[in-house]
């Protein structure tokens, strides 16, 4: 479901993945149809194409754009947290250090 609703979010066809993915028409309709498993290098392509994160392809429909937020809120909370300690530098000072500010 997540792949179709992603394609169609950017208005490709299953045609237009297919050749963007390098996998077959057939295949994309069999993979948005639930009728075939996936492999890892097949949800990289297609997720390459979509221009999307892969984690994206595995967050339920109906969790809400709110709550996926959420959760990557909390994600790089903890992401900065451990690289504070890992550096031992508050994260300010590096952006600033970095010229990312």
């Amino acid at each position: 479901m997540n792949i179709k609703k992603n394609r169609d979010i950017i208005g490709l066809s299953q045609e237009k993945l297919a050749d963007k993915t390098g996998i077959s028409v057939n295949m994309i309709k069999d993979i948005e149809g639930c009728r075939t498993w996936v492999s890892d290098k097949t949800l990289i392509k297609l997720a390459l194409a979509l221009n999307i994160d892969i984690y994206r392809l595995f967050i339920s429909p109906e969790i809400y754009e709110e709550e996926i937020y959420k959760s990557i809120a909390v994600d790089l909370v903890r992401i900065l947290k451990k690289v504070k300690k890992d550096v031992g530098i508050d994260i300010e000072k590096a952006l600033d250090m970095w010229g990312l500010e």
